[in-house]
Order: C-alpha cells, then structure tokens, then sequence
C-alpha cells in the first residue's frame, strides 16, 4: 500500500547539492513526488511502501551531502497524490526566507583531478565547480538560491553544461555556478605597465612567473582580493610591509600542500583538521622556519591550504611552494572585493594583478583559527564558517545585532536562528563602516526582514560608531547592552545554555561600563534570562590620556603602576621608559585627563612595558602577543601573587615583584612567564571562590584576552582539579568579532542597567 510524507529540512540545504541528492535517492528507493527549495529550506513530498519510505527517511538524516548540515527535520504524513515519477521542482517564493546560506566551499578532490587532468574538458579551468564545491555566500544575492540570484546569472550555459545541469546522475546536477571554458567567466593578467594579457592560460602563466620574480600579484579569489608575493623573499616581503602601511602584524601565508605546511608550522592533530577543514581557514601554529619579515617578534605562524582552483593551479604551474597571502588592502581597511575598487586602492602596492571576470557579491575576508586547550577557537570568523547560524535563540521577532567598534561583525536572528557575518573591519576607519552598512543593508534584505518588527541592539557605549548607526535605523524596538555581558551571554548562546547560571569572566582591553568607567577585568554571575550581576573585577587603575593608553604601553603602566611602593626609577636602565611615560605620570598624579579602568588588556601592555615594549604598538593587542610570545620562551616558575580580596583581582604585588626582578636582572621571559601563571592562578582562585559561593558548576571565559592560549591553559589547569565546567566559544571569537550574538541572546532577558555617567567616552575605542 503507498503512503506519503511532507519533510521539511532546515539547516545548510541549499547550494550543497542537497536536491540532487534527496532526487537520486528517491529514485533509487523506488519512490515518487518532488524536492524544492523554499524559503525556510527544503521541502520534499515523496510517495511510495511504507518500508521504501521509512529507508528514505532514515538515509536522508544519517548521510546527507558532505557540505550540508541539517539542524532539524520534520516529517508529517500527507496525501497520496499519485505522482509517476520524481522530480526537482523550481523554487518556491512563500513568506521571507529564514534557510541558511552554506559559506563558501573549496574546491572538491574530483573537481581537483579534472581541473590537472589534461584530458579533460575543464583542465585549467579556473572557475570549475560542482554540487559539492566552490563558491556560495561570496555569489549569493537573493534567495531562495538558484542560478539567476547568483553572480553567474549572466553566462548562460553552453549545451554541454546545460545537459551536465540537467542529468541526474551527475555531479553537477543543479549545481548553479556551472560553467566551463567556453561558457563561463574568465581571468586576465595586468602588469605594471598596463599591459593586459588575455586567456586563462595564458594570464596564470604570467601571474606565476610575476611571483617567481619577486613580484607582488594581486589576485582575485572568492571573498576579495590578496596580495602574493614568495615568502621566502625577504625584500619581496618587507617591500610589501612598507607599502600596506603594515609595520608588524604578521602576514597571512598559503603553504601548497600539507607537507610544505607542515615543513612550516608544527602541526598538531586538531591543527591539521581545522587546516584541511571545509572551512580551509588561516590555522595559527608554532613556527617550525624563520621567516622574520613575515611575522615579527612572534614564534607562531598564520598558514592555509589552497581552497579555489585558481590558487591550486598557480601552485601548479610552479608558483613558490609558499607564498605570503594577505588581504589586499592599505593596513586596517576592508578587504578590496571589487575590480575598479581593487585597481584604485591597490595602485602602488601591488606590482600586477590577476584579474577574475566573475562579480563578487560580497567581501569575505580569510577566516582565523587555533587549536586550543578547549578545542577549536576562531580568532576571525569570514570565509568558510559565515554567514552559518551559530546558535538557536527563542525570538519571536527578528533581532538585528550590530556588535561593538573593533572586529566588527553583526548577528542576525530570523525565524530563531542567529546569523553571524562575516568580519567586517574596525569601524574607526571609515572604509570599514561603509562594509558594515553594506552588511547590515546585505543581510537584513537577503532575509526580507521587515524593519517594524525588528528589535536592534547595540553596545551600551554612546560613542561607538555601531551605536550611532543604531539609532538611525527604523525598528519596533532597541535596546544597550553593556560590553561584556555581552562577551558571556555569546558564549552561553553557542552552547544552547541560555538558562544556566554561571560564573562569567570578561577580560579584554575596553568596554563601556555601567558607571561609565573603563571596564575589562571583570566578573560576573547570572545567566542569559535573568541577567549579569558584576560581582568582582580587576582592581581598579587610572588610565592617562584617552586613547594613547592603548597605543603606548609605557602611558597604560604610568596609571597601573602608580600606587605601588618601593618602585625603582622607571626612566633609567634597564627600563628606559621614555619621556611619554613622565608626562602621562604628572596627568595621573594631578588627575588630570585621566579616567578609571579595570582593563586586563592595559595590565597586559604594562607588564610588557616593565620588560622592554617601551614602544608604540601598530596593531592591536601587539604588545601582549610579544609578552606571550616571551613567556613561552620560559621554563616553568613560581607565579607572582595576585591575590582575589574582597571582590577585587589585586595586581599591584605582580607589577611590584616584576619591576624588582627586571631591575635585578632576571631574564624577561621568566618575568613574563611568572606574570601569565599569577595572573591565572587568581582568575581561577575567583572563580572558585565565586562558584562555591553561588553554587554554581560552571564558569564562561570570554573577551579578547582569552585568546591568550599561554593563559587560557594556565587558567584550565588551574580549575582542573575541581568540578567547575569550563566553557568559551568556538563557533565565534571570544573578542569583539563575538559581541554581537551575546547582544542578540540578551535582547530576550532583562534590560541591563542604566548607563551610569557618559564622561568616559574618550578611551573607548
């Protein structure tokens, strides 16, 4: 007897291949009716034995295609219709579509094969794809997703993709950028005299020989633009730096196998996964080679895989096995996605460029990752992971999330399911608002949202450049959210735990706090739904100057070291601070442009300070990321004390026993590894104290100084002698990249509290 059953699959479904296999599987148990796609996923009617349809059922959840993930699955029986045969049928257009949008795939091992293989038909075709691979959210400009909503919509297929579209049993049935040589987009090369050399082929022949030269290529991938050049070509690299404005971070690098990966970076088993993951990302390592121009003044190395055709056929026609592939841009804009976009603000750094005729809809940067004591931790989330739902939040209207200023990234909630962008910039450079906008304005329309239903939400800071945006958009309703309970509730969001009490602590460089200080150490209890209380914090300092606090570690240490008896004199050998210092000392003694702060990231930059960073820092988070680094050089020591007293982390006796030891002598790496293990040793010693009083098993770790792996270890082992649960995020950074789905989870609890007073405002950012 034939029955019939109505599913309805939610999750990463379309663009995967998922209806060319719910279509073949059908057919090969014998059954009728049809897939689609529609707006909240994929809806399929299938008819046929009870016994056929319950194998259909069960195959379908169990083994779906290698880039889909189903988040839910629902079955109800229906009508028997009578339908003769199986069928995919067009999309379907009912109500705003709430699917997910499938982040953009590497090339597959069989597209891979086809694409060397010089028998084949695409050989050297850098645009080759199939269902279970290539390009997606970066094509993408509406949906449900089909061929005309995407940036191929204008290369119609030629007669032989045309019947691959159409062929069921083959691998690129309804795979929508289906193209070929004779049909599809192509790539040109522009050197520096403008000349243009046209045909694929052709065009990375010359691209490759730019690179063997020394020179730097602009190429075009799948979110944006890169600059290349041969990472082992030091004057090659350090040209580079000087022309991106980029003095020390480090760059980015694609190694061309995992063996020249490995010969590169040590490699740990959970490295090696995240690094041949679907997400291909940017995975950082211990170097195993000295490349000082790369990265300076740090052991670790930023390495990825090739993840396009384009980049595996550079490789093959004999480009440097490892080459230096950053994003094209001057130092902290946004990623240059656009071809005149990328002509213009790319003129006087690159030397050529490699130039792809496919649109990209959108900028997505490299994402960044590493393999930590509590697993995977993204460190930026982009290409590869975005625009994935991370979490599952009860909202029963849409939330638009708009993050904080540095690491910008924003959280869409539609129909339950949160939406993470991809990272946008630091919103102090005016490039990188105009991407935020694009995304917010890109995201609310690819999910049709309707701005009077919408609640926004945005950090508690009145000067914030997210904050501002907020208040002109039209919505139902909006809402302040202090910083770092925002840093909690994010990771309580990933984790589905939005009822649980925890212990939470919140340690990066700023955020807005109630009383209009300058919080970043601090402590807290509660959950999602009832709401944060502030229990304890970093004991409280004076910062000098505003934002020239967090540039110069020598202005931070004038405010955390003052207080502190029997200090030596500062300013002679072997600290050598300079004349900044003196001047921000006499700001702090006469109280003068001077504003309270708890901030672990400005404690951080003072100890740096006290063993040699006496110097401006030229990317974020620099002088703490050389203090890890010099810890790390240290074999085990006795921590300093920072004892937990009455609801305060104390670290005047860690600042006055590390300037005692400098000025002895002892070696700044033992100083700063003594610095790392004091400073977790009082995290845990608070959180225990804080659990056993609360009653509570489990303690969140979040902010940008948990990306500290030397301290995140630290603190682990700590508490790995008690019960206490230890959690941080894994699908969204613990930095700001992370705030805005902490944002969106806490628009469903209680109002935060007032702002307190607004005079802090000026050191921020």
């Amino acid at each position: 007897m034939r029955e019939a059953r109505l599913v309805h699959v939610r999750g990463v479904v379309q663009g995967v291949g998922f209806r060319p296999f719910v279509f073949r599987l059908a057919r090969a148990h014998g059954l009728t009716g049809w897939v689609l796609n529609g707006a909240d996923g994929v809806r399929i009617h299938a008819e046929g034995a009870e016994a056929a349809l319950g194998d259909f059922l069960r195959e379908l959840e169990a083994h779906p295609p290698p880039a889909a993930r189903i988040a839910a699955m629902e079955v109800a029986r229906a009508d028997v219709a009578g339908f003769g045969a199986f069928e995919i049928r067009a999309s379907e257009e009912r109500g705003p579509p709430t699917t997910r949008i499938s982040p953009d795939l590497p090339v597959c091992e069989h597209c891979l094969a086809e694409l060397l293989d010089p028998a084949d038909r695409r050989a050297g075709y850098a645009y080759i794809n199939c269902t279970d691979c290539g390009p997606r959210f970066s094509i993408i400009r509406g949906l449900p997703y089909d061929r005309a909503r995407t940036t191929m919509a204008g290369w119609p297929m030629c007669a032989r993709c045309a019947a691959e579209y159409h062929d069921p049993l083959d691998r690129r049935f309804h795979a929508q950028p289906l193209a070929c040589a004779r049909c599809g987009p192509g790539h040109a090369f522009v050197d520096g005299a403008g000349t243009v050399t046209t045909g694929s082929e052709a065009a990375i022949a010359a691209a490759v020989r730019a690179l063997g030269t020394g020179q730097i290529v602009a190429v075009k991938g799948i979110g944006g633009y890169h600059l290349a050049c041969d990472a082992r070509c030091e004057p090659t690299v350090r040209a580079l730096r000087e022309r991106k404005f980029r003095k020390d971070r480090p760059f980015a690098l694609m190694a061309r196998d995992v063996e020249v990966a490995r010969a590169t970076v040590h490699l740990s088993l959970d490295a090696e996964a995240l690094l041949t993951s679907p997400a291909r990302p940017i995975v950082l390592a211990p170097a195993r080679v000295e490349l000082p121009e790369v990265a300076p003044d740090t052991r670790e190395l930023g390495v990825m895989l090739p993840y396009t055709p384009l980049q595996h056929l550079l490789f093959a026609r004999g480009a440097p096995s490892l080459v230096v592939m950053t994003s094209a841009n001057r130092s902290a804009e946004p990623i240059a996605y656009r071809d005149d976009e990328a002509t213009e603000r790319l003129s006087g750094i690159a030397d050529a460029f490699l130039m792809g005729e496919r649109p990209i809809a959108r900028r997505v940067d490299d994402s960044v990752v590493r393999a930590g004591v509590l697993g995977p931790m993204v460190l930026r989330r982009a290409r590869g992971y975005a625009p994935s739902a991370v979490a599952r939040l009860p909202a029963s209207r849409p939330i638009l999330a708009v993050g904080a200023d540095l690491k910008s990234a924003i959280t869409l909630v539609v129909d339950g399911e949160a939406f993470v962008s991809q990272y946008l910039g630091d919103l102090e450079h005016h490039a990188a608002r105009v991407a935020f906008e694009e995304a917010v304005r890109d995201l609310t329309a690819m999910y049709r949202v309707r701005w009077d239903e919408l609640t926004v939400v945005h950090d508690l800071h009145p000067q914030y450049a997210s904050t501002s945006y907020a208040l002109t958009l039209p919505c139902a309703a909006r809402r302040a959210v202090q910083h770092h309970r925002a840093h909690v509730a994010s990771v309580l969001a990933e984790h589905g735990a939005l009822e649980l009490r925890v212990v939470g602590a919140a340690f990066d460089g700023t955020g807005y706090g109630d009383d209009g200080a300058i919080w970043g150490g601090e402590f807290f209890v509660g959950s999602v739904r009832e709401g944060f209380r502030r229990v304890a914090h970093l004991r409280e300092a004076a910062l000098p100057g505003g934002d020239a606090a967090a540039r110069w570690p020598v202005q931070a240490a004038a405010g955390f070291l003052a207080g502190i008896d029997g200090m030596p004199d500062l300013t002679a050998p072997p600290f050598r601070f300079p004349a900044r210092y003196v001047a921000a000392r006499r700001l702090v003694d006469a109280r003068l442009r001077t504003l309270p702060t708890t901030s672990a990231g400005r404690l951080f930059d003072t100890v740096a300070a006290l063993v040699g960073f006496t110097r401006e820092v030229t990317y974020e988070g620099q002088a703490a990321i050389w203090l890890e680094q010099l810890a790390r050089a240290a074999e085990a020591v006795t921590p300093y004390p920072v004892p937990f007293v009455h609801g305060e982390l104390d670290f005047h006796p860690a600042l006055r026993a590390a300037a005692g030891d400098r000025a002895h002598g002892r070696p700044s790496p033992e100083i700063a590894r003594a610095f790392h293990a004091g400073l977790a040793r009082g995290i845990a010693d608070a959180i225990v104290t804080l659990c056993e009083q609360e009653r509570i098993g489990t303690a969140v770790l979040s902010g940008g100084v948990f990306q500290n792996e030397l301290l995140l270890t630290d603190v682990v082992a700590q508490l790995a002698p008690t019960a206490i649960r230890v959690w941080t995020t894994h699908s969204v950074p613990p930095n700001d990249g992370g705030i805005s789905l902490g944002q969106a989870a806490l628009a469903l609890g209680p109002a935060d509290a007032a702002p307190g007073r607004a005079a802090a405002t000026s050191a921020m950012h």
